[in-house]
């Protein structure tokens, strides 16, 4: 899949401002700091479409980019940056929850890990929670670029062992910075929209 056309659609905070529930949706979700930004502009070509922030934490909306005219990308809010109040993160929890249970287009979530630690205790928990709703099995392992090649099919391991994946559950290495992965990332993604 080539991505030709990118652009921002809508910035929510509460389900009215959705944009119309009238396309396939496949959503970003990881840790504050994970690299989430970086790349969805990779894999949009696009420099800007998602703002990187030098503070974790920033992103606290739903963010519906369009693709190509045929789909979207949706940006959600990072979690688990401790300096984010118990407010803001108990109303994140409910802002995924009323994303996940009421958006028919919603047809799966990728996942970000960074790939030199083992999943926390919250990347466990989110898997658990798109487990639930059927959402789960691709993983992107973030900053592929600071492993060696022979660290990174260990790192790998750990966290398909972390994560309780199964075999059919991807985990694909990504960098921004390299500009690796995201081609294998773009098929698994096309392979969902065509299904």
């Amino acid at each position: 899949m080539i991505i030709k056309k990118a652009e921002l659609e809508a910035v929510t905070a509460r389900s009215d401002q959705y944009p119309e529930d009238n396309l396939k949706e496949i959503a970003f979700a990881g840790r504050s700091n994970v690299g989430k930004s970086s790349l969805l502009n990779l894999l949009t070509n696009r420099k800007k479409l998602a703002k990187v922030s030098g503070s974790p934490g920033k992103t606290r909306t739903i963010n519906f980019y369009r693709i190509n005219d045929a789909f979207r990308i949706v940006d959600l809010p990072g979690y688990g940056y401790a300096k984010v109040s118990k407010s803001i993160s108990e109303s994140w929890g409910d802002m995924m929850e009323t994303y996940f249970e009421n958006r028919n287009g919603l047809i799966k979530v990728v996942q970000l890990v960074d790939i030199r630690h083992v999943p926390t205790r919250q990347d466990i928990e989110m898997y658990e929670y798109l487990r639930h709703y059927g959402l789960d099995g691709i993983v992107a392992a973030t900053k592929a670029d600071k492993v060696s090649r022979n660290e990174m099919q260990k790192c790998v391991r750990v966290i398909r062992t972390a994560l309780r994946l199964s075999q059919e559950d991807q985990v694909i290495p990504v960098s921004a910075l390299k500009k690796s992965g995201h081609e294998e990332l773009l098929a698994a993604m096309e392979a969902l929209l065509e299904e």
